[in-house]
Order: structure tokens, then sequence, then C-alpha cells
């Protein structure tokens, strides 16, 4: 890319982050068309950050030290790369040149970031509570993103706020102080029966019997109609509890997976615009976590994750809900969930707590960027996510012989140093051929 190219690439993508035409409540609609990445289905990168019992980045590793295992089957590296990511990157081949210019001006004097980092904040998913945290901390660290020719963003999943690229923080200060939850995709606690994403996924798509009692027993809880919970089952009552159920998950189920395709969609787009520019580029999601339970939500994470790494793009996370309990609160508990329905509810509220994770970790460790959770003190965390980790090992994985044939891969990592603490992608997922799709 010549040095006229890169200015362009700058201009546009302030543009870009600024007036997208797209918001997330329109991105399920527009999946087919404003949000398609493609990637090289030849081959994998599995980026790999190793850290001693300090934390600390080790960089001395060699391809030998590494095994990994694609379904518990040993594969072979086919590539191996180490990347000094604290070191700005992107503009070599302009410094190569001309050796006598600034590293950061091109030939017609446009001045280049060396590191550019985009804050994305899930409008969609944040709490009031957590976000007037996260928006406190991002106030006191903001300004440390902006050193030198540095530029940065603050964005949100619904696209409501978007500062585009700036070397002003007073700027994205006030974008900060302009975020509001939005929940664009919530199911409403007062239906009868009440049924969230992570229940309705079990119901609908993996019949699981447990599930489907618990519903029939929160619909004679909440009915005024049944007098008796047992009444459900019988003869008369039974038909009309089952398609009110069944109803009740469809629709719980269809807003779950356009929360997430929504959510996947903006991540995606920003990913998207930021893959052209120059310098270090890290996009920064802050986020209480959301549910990635169905087949073609983990394709469009591992899609994400591929074109982040083939585009040099590091993708950090920050869990905003700190140390959370996984227990029913007070303002969630309806009286439908009486009985045998709160421990069935109370078991589906941690495993879905503890799954909203999922997504944070694996677009973080999957392109070599840093997880921080499970600590209340965000003004840490965010810190720490602005500052690149040191040393990131890049394995290739050849994908010949392996079937094209629509199958989430699981990945593990494995490193032949003693202390060492291992952050990979925990899988990719592998598309079916063009024949199939026919």
């Amino acid at each position: 890319m010549n040095a006229v190219q890169l200015r362009m690439a700058v201009v546009a993508c302030s543009f870009a982050l600024a007036l997208s035409p797209h918001s997330a409540a329109q991105s399920n609609e527009s999946q087919g068309t404003s949000f398609n990445i493609e990637v090289n289905v030849d081959r994998v990168v599995v980026p790999v950050i190793v850290r001693d019992r300090q934390g600390h980045t080790v960089g001395d590793l060699k391809k030998e030290d590494f095994q990994v295992f694609d379904e518990g089957k040993l594969r072979s590296i086919s590539g191996f790369t180490v990347e000094r990511r604290g070191a700005t990157a992107g503009n070599s081949g302009a410094n190569a040149q001309s050796p006598a210019r600034p590293p950061n001006v091109t030939p017609d004097g446009v001045i280049l970031p060396d590191r550019i980092t985009v804050f994305l904040f899930d409008d969609m998913h944040l709490s009031a509570e957590d976000l007037a945290r996260v928006r406190e901390a991002g106030m006191k660290v903001i300004s440390g993103a902006l050193t030198g020719t540095d530029m940065a963003g603050v964005v949100s999943i619904s696209q409501r706020v978007n500062t585009g690229l700036t070397r002003d923080p007073a700027k994205l200060r006030e974008a900060l102080m302009k975020l509001q939850p939005q929940g664009l995709y919530q199911t409403a606690a007062a239906e009868c029966p009440s049924i969230d994403y992570y229940e309705a996924d079990l119901i609908e798509n993996k019949h699981d019997p447990v599930a489907i009692q618990d519903a029939n027993r929160k619909y004679a809880n909440c009915n005024p109609a049944v007098s008796r919970p047992q009444e459900v089952a019988s003869a008369p009552n039974l038909p009309t509890a089952e398609r009110l159920v069944d109803s009740a998950a469809n629709m719980a189920l269809n807003l779950g997976h356009q929360d997430v395709q929504a959510t996947y969609a903006s991540i995606g787009e920003f990913v998207k615009r930021m893959a052209p520019l120059p310098g270090q580029r890290t996009l920064i999601l802050v986020s209480s976590g959301f549910l990635n339970i169905e087949r073609d939500s983990l394709n469009t994470e591992s899609r994400i994750i591929d074109f982040a790494v083939q585009s040099n793009i590091t993708i950090s996370s920050l869990d905003a809900r700190g140390l959370y309990t996984t227990e029913i609160t007070a303002s969630e508990r309806s009286p439908a969930l009486s009985g045998p329905s709160f421990q069935v509810n109370s078991d589906y509220h941690r495993s879905a707590m503890r799954l909203a994770e999922n997504p944070l970790s694996e677009l973080a460790n999957g392109t070599g960027g840093t997880f921080f959770h499970n600590s209340n003190d965000v003004n840490a965390g965010l810190k720490e996510l602005t500052e690149a980790p040191m040393y990131v090992y890049l394995l290739e994985l050849s994908l010949d012989g392996v079937k094209q044939n629509g199958t989430y891969h699981a990945l593990n990592v494995k490193v032949d140093r003693e202390g060492s603490q291992v952050e990979a992608r925990r899988g990719y997922f592998m598309p079916k051929s063009q024949k199939q799709k026919k």
C-alpha cells in the first residue's frame, strides 16, 4: 500500500466508523450484504500467548515446543512465526524507501498513526450498573490510548455512539457519556411462561425433557386459569400448555439468535473497517457477555477471528461484570419460579452466566489479545488492554485433508514449558464445500 492509499484508508475509515449505514437493529436483516467476511479456508492460524508464573509473556519458544490437537488428534504445524506486538508495525515499506523521513509521515506530509485503538462498548448487553462502572474507568484510561500519533475511537454495538477515529480525548470522553443500555432483543420477564434464550435452545434445538417439563410447570405457575400445576398434565390442558410453551420458546430462540447475530455483525463490521489501516490496530470489546450457543453463531465467530488474524488485528475483551454472582437475584425471580422450577432455573442461570464469557475469551484468545475478567478493577483492566502483549506466536495449520462439512473443530494447544499459561483460540469452523451447499 503506497502513501496515497494509506492516506485514503485513514480518511475513509474515519468516515466509515462515524457514518455506518446499518444499525445493530437492522444488521440481522442485512446480514447477507453488509456483513460479508471472506476468509482463507486452506489454513487456519492459531495465535498463542504464553505467560510465565508472573504473568509475563514468553518470547523464546520454538516450533517444536508446541503441540496442537484438533478434535483430540495431534496436528502438524505447517507454519510458525513470532510477532513482537509491543513494537509498532504496519508501515515498514514506507520506511525502507525513505530512511531519513520520520516513520509515521508519508511523502506528502500526512501523519500516520503508529497505533489505532477502537473501544467497542456492548450497549446491547451491558447493564446500567456495569455501564456506569466501565464509563468511569474509560474516562480515566482513554487519554493513555492517545500518545504521539495514536488515534482512537469510541463506538457501540448498536452503533448509536460513534466518534470515528480521532486524536481528541475530549471527543472520546463526550462519547462515553452518551452510552446507554439498549437491550433491543430482551425477552419480557412478564411473559407466561417466561423462557430465556438458554432454556429455549434446550427446548427447541436439544429437545431436553427437563427443560420442556420445567416450561410446562412455569406455565401452570403463572397462568391463573390453572388452579393446580398438576392439572397441566391432564388431557384437556396439556395440548394448550404444549402449544403456548412451544410458541414462547420459539420466540425466545428467535430473539436470542437475532441478538447474537446482530452483535457479531457489528463486531465484524468494525474489524473490516480497521483492516486496511496502518500501524498496530486493536479492538477492545467491553461487554457483560452474551451466548453463542448455536452452530451458526460459532461459525460467525470463527470467521471474525480468521479475518482479524489475517488482517493482523488484535481483539481484546473485558468482562464488565467483574466478580459476578451466578445466583438468581431478587429482581430476576418471578412468582412462576417456585418449587422445583426455582432449582432448575437456578442451574440454567448459573450455566448461562458462565457461558456468556465464551465469546469474549474466544475473540481475545483467537486473535492474540487479552481477556480481562474475574476482577472488579476495571480501571486496571482497560489500561492493560490498551497495551498489546509483547510476544504472540502464530501457528499455522494446513486444512488439507480436513473435510469441508460445516462442523466446528475444537482445538487444544499445549506448550513444553513448565509453569506456563497458554492463551489460544479454542476452535475453528470448517465451512461446507460449494458442492455440499448446492
